[in-house]
């Protein structure tokens, strides 16, 4: 059975409950317990959350550290084993203070207001968790300190969101419940086959950023679905369901990959996505040179750079969109025995449409 963890938010909120008691002087257990909201208690787990604590520290006669280790449980999650740092300094409440002032750390994301990316559930958490211990007197600066939350973040697509510098305490809910693949596919697919019954035309946004990209289109939401890395899955339930045709909306480095036939776009299983990028380069007249430096990028948006120095990001990604359409119907067709009519968008790491923009508007 898959074990369940808890999301970044509850492990942040664990080390500044830990720090904050420290700071009163304190005796701090080896875990601390959180109260978990309301509406996000499961049935299967106790509404109280026991964290633990790795290490915690006095730094003052009123500030403290202490520090937790991320585990979302069985969930494939590029924070498992991160430290959090939370550093907590009681200071003098004035009459126009609040309890708690949030601040972001090293590793903590911005937005592109300068304001920590501490989203409204962990906010809540905060409050919830914290605000009972702290005197009336007294005001608690909360530092939270990713130390590898830059390096973590450039893996993410928190660019595109506009978080810069970090992670974000970003989610809906304290507990992390890991799914199945097949459970995870099966409630794509059911979303797809309702949507299915009221339009034919629908939009498959792979990753949260194609939804970004939809939603400030202006598309309606009851034509987008979200496919995970099942595209030829979800397309072949989309010939099953009679929808006469796709959209396809998506980063570029992800999207790519059906270019090369790829139809589930996990880096788990397959990821050509340099070579498929040079092959595109030789096909609309590149050189050897500028296909080795493409070879040489560490990443998609390293090579796209390379392609637009090159002056040819148009005909390579004109040429990559033509062939994931044709790809993709010849997949349909092979697979579902059926015509369905497939085009494509992409778009970059900021979400910046790169082909494809009048496909999107036609369908507005």
């Amino acid at each position: 059975m898959a074990r369940t963890g808890y999301t970044l938010p509850v492990f942040a909120v664990a080390a500044a409950k830990a720090a904050l008691l420290c700071a009163q002087g304190q005796s701090v257990d080896n875990t601390v317990t959180l109260e978990l909201l309301p509406e996000e208690a499961d049935t299967a787990i106790a509404c109280g959350a026991s964290v633990a604590i790795e290490q915690c520290a006095p730094l003052s006669p009123q500030s403290a550290l202490a520090i937790t280790r991320s585990d979302p449980g069985d969930n494939l999650d590029l924070t498992r084993n991160t430290p959090i740092w939370a550093k907590v300094e009681l200071q003098p409440r004035s009459d126009s203070d609040e309890p708690i002032i949030l601040e972001a750390g090293e590793g903590l994301g911005r937005n592109i207001q300068g304001d920590p990316a501490i989203y409204s559930y962990a906010k809540k958490l905060f409050e919830a968790n914290l605000s009972p211990l702290i005197s009336i007197n007294h005001t608690a600066h909360i530092m939270i300190i990713l130390p590898e939350g830059k390096q973590l973040a450039s893996r993410t697509s928190n660019a595109a969101f506009g978080i810069i510098d970090g992670l974000s305490l970003l989610g809906t809910s304290g507990i992390s419940k890991p799914l199945s693949t097949e459970e995870h596919l099966d409630s794509l697919r059911e979303v797809l086959i309702d949507r299915a019954s009221q339009t034919k035309d629908l939009i498959f946004c792979i990753g949260s950023n194609g939804m970004q990209v939809a939603n400030k289109a202006g598309i309606d939401p009851q034509r987008i679905i979200q496919t995970g890395n099942w595209i030829g899955a979800m397309l072949l339930e989309a010939a099953r369901q009679e929808v006469t045709s796709v959209l396809l909306l998506g980063y570029q480095g992800k999207l790519i990959k059906l270019a090369g036939g790829i139809f589930n776009t996990s880096s788990h299983l397959a990821d050509a996505k340099l070579e498929i990028l040079t092959a595109a380069l030789i096909r609309v007249g590149g050189d050897v040179a500028g296909a080795q430096q493409i070879l040489a990028a560490k990443t998609a948006d390293a090579a796209h750079r390379v392609i637009q120095e090159q002056g040819r990001e148009m005909p390579v990604f004109t040429d990559l969109a033509e062939r994931i359409n044709s790809k993709a119907i010849a997949y349909v067709s092979k697979y579902a025995d059926r015509v369905m009519l497939i085009d494509t968008v992409l778009f970059d790491r900021q979400g910046k449409i790169i082909v494809g923009e009048e496909k999107l508007t036609c369908r507005l």
